[in-house]
């Protein structure tokens, strides 16, 4: 197998998984907001509040209609480009992909067409209750493919089959009910509410600052900014969560990002900066905060989290015990019936390892045959990358701390300071708009990146999950992607540009004349 294919196979998926993600935040926080707005109206019959929700929900269906198109052809690349790693998990990871399509998906593109074409056909109530169950569907869709990946991170619910050597399904609901899923999700969706916050309120402000649609934009900042804050707060707190999950499921992967080569003392510090130098095996210029890793590793103040060097020495443990599976499982794939139960227990007491002996597989055609520098090799092989996975992690912290200091600033003074806000503030809120895709992406090169080099963690080397493929052929495949996803994402600047200059098509002078009225009634006297 030509390692150039795996690199330019992981580079495609990659950059449509990446480029599909710019859209995803979007739609989820954009659809909850909507139907706060709408919510709104039905409640007050306030024609500014429908406006806010047309105008936003015009936009909505923009960026919902490309991430359709961007998500549809990442499906097709587990057949073209990672056809054996459908082979080996098809039966778990199908699941969950088809739920999402069917519970999901399809409500979705439904209650959209309905939502879009129903304002003068449904009643408000109807057509409020169809707007969160766009919402909804928006956030199952999300649920089920999260499920799928957080089973990559933390794969439960299943078990190896030697004689079709394929992961079989064994109960589903430990699938559904992964705790790395389950985190992975709540933490992944707090965080396209803060995207979508930020949208409204980076764009509401400006509006403000050339004074257009002013009663819009001041309660659409409102909206934004309380609903922003309790997300970032809620991204943070889930973010804990995510972290403790990784320091059970996921060592390896939490001693990169924390760049820890060697195991310390408990409770571990927290490194705010540093260098890491893999060469060297330590991390230059570092600056530590005491306690702090162990309390989001661990949850306590005596637990130790093992270092790199550590968990190196006990995957080359782990790839000689999946030696003595993989040499088990040829015997018992020669004939089942005749093989000894002892042979049969011995492969059980070193399946979980049999994914280590994989590894190997780079370097020799038959593991069997590996050197112990082969073995030292594939167990240096489980380290991720450190250097991305450091400042990945740091950037999206430091993002997500700064998401909350600008949504508490609106929520105060759209509060208590009469929604009066700073020009520089303003000025600042345009600015931010891209900077919770930063994080988000940031956060999902720590997720992927960090598994590595699983596709499957512990089960299934991602060099073995290609499809037997030439480099020009995936060449072909990723220039045709990159300049599909280019022209998707030239469509989705420019219309979304084109209406946020135009602004909402019903004229707020009309609303600011309705609520003139609407107080002009409430103080006459009565007859």
């Amino acid at each position: 197998m030509e390692i150039g294919v795996v690199e330019l196979s992981r580079l495609q998926f990659a950059l449509t998984a990446m480029f599909h993600f710019l859209f995803v935040p979007l739609t989820i926080g954009l659809s909850v907001l909507v139907a706060i707005m709408e919510t709104v109206y039905v409640m007050t019959n306030r024609p500014i509040w429908r406006q806010m929700t047309k105008f936003w929900g015009m936009l909505f269906g923009i960026n919902f209609a490309i991430g359709v198109a961007t998500g549809i052809t990442m499906e097709f690349q587990f057949g073209m480009n990672w056809s054996y790693y459908s082979h080996y998990v098809g039966d778990i990871f199908g699941a969950p992909l088809a739920l999402e399509g069917l519970m999901a998906f399809f409500m979705e593109a439904t209650f959209v067409g309905l939502w879009f074409f129903g304002w003068e056909k449904l009643s408000k109530p109807a057509h409020l209750l169809v707007g969160w169950l766009v919402a909804i569907g928006t956030n199952f869709s999300a649920l089920w493919i999260l499920i799928a990946n957080g089973w990559m991170q933390n794969p439960v619910g299943a078990a190896f089959n030697p004689m079709t050597m394929r992961m079989e399904l064994t109960n589903f609901f430990d699938v559904v009910f992964n705790s790395v899923a389950q985190a992975k999700f709540v933490h992944t969706v707090s965080a396209g509410y803060v995207a979508g916050s930020m949208f409204v309120l980076g764009v509401s402000a400006w509006y403000l600052l050339r004074g257009r649609h002013v009663e819009l934009a001041r309660r659409s900042i409102a909206v934004a900014a309380s609903f922003g804050l309790a997300a970032s707060l809620s991204v943070v707190v889930l973010g804990d969560e995510s972290g403790y999950d990784t320091g059970l499921n996921q060592k390896m992967k939490l001693a990169a990002i924390e760049a820890m080569w060697e195991t310390e003392p408990a409770p571990a510090s927290f490194t705010l900066f540093g260098i890491p130098d893999k060469e060297a095996r330590e991390t230059k210029y570092a600056i530590h905060i005491p306690y702090v890793m162990g309390i989001i590793g661990t949850r306590s103040l005596t637990e130790v989290i093992p270092g790199i060097e550590d968990l190196e020495s006990e995957a080359r443990a782990r790839v000689r015990s999946g030696l003595i599976a993989y040499e088990t499982l040829l015997t018992i794939r020669q004939d089942r019936e005749a093989t000894q139960p002892e042979v049969i227990q011995r492969f059980e007491q070193h399946s979980e390892n049999l994914g280590y002996a994989f590894l190997l597989l780079r370097y020799v055609e038959n593991p069997l045959d590996a050197t112990d520098e082969q073995i030292a090799q594939a167990a240096e092989d489980t380290i991720p990358p450190v250097w991305p996975l450091f400042f990945a992690f740091r950037i999206m912290v430091g993002i997500g701390m700064l998401m909350i200091a600008t949504t508490a600033f609106f929520f105060v003074f759209s509060s208590f300071r009469g929604a009066r806000y700073p020009r520089w503030s303003l000025r600042l809120a345009v600015w931010m708009i891209p900077l919770p895709w930063i994080a988000i992406e940031a956060g999902w090169i720590v997720a992927e990146v960090g598994r590595q080099p699983w596709t499957v963690d512990g089960l299934l080397p991602t060099a073995m999950s290609v499809s037997n493929l030439s480099i020009t052929e995936v060449l072909l495949t990723l220039t045709g992607f990159t300049v599909f996803y280019s022209i998707l994402f030239i469509v989705e600047m420019g219309l979304m540009l084109k209406y946020i200059r135009k602004g909402p098509h019903e004229d707020v002078e009309m609303t600011q004349d309705w609520m003139r009225a609407h107080r002009a009634r409430l103080t006459m006297p009565a007859e």
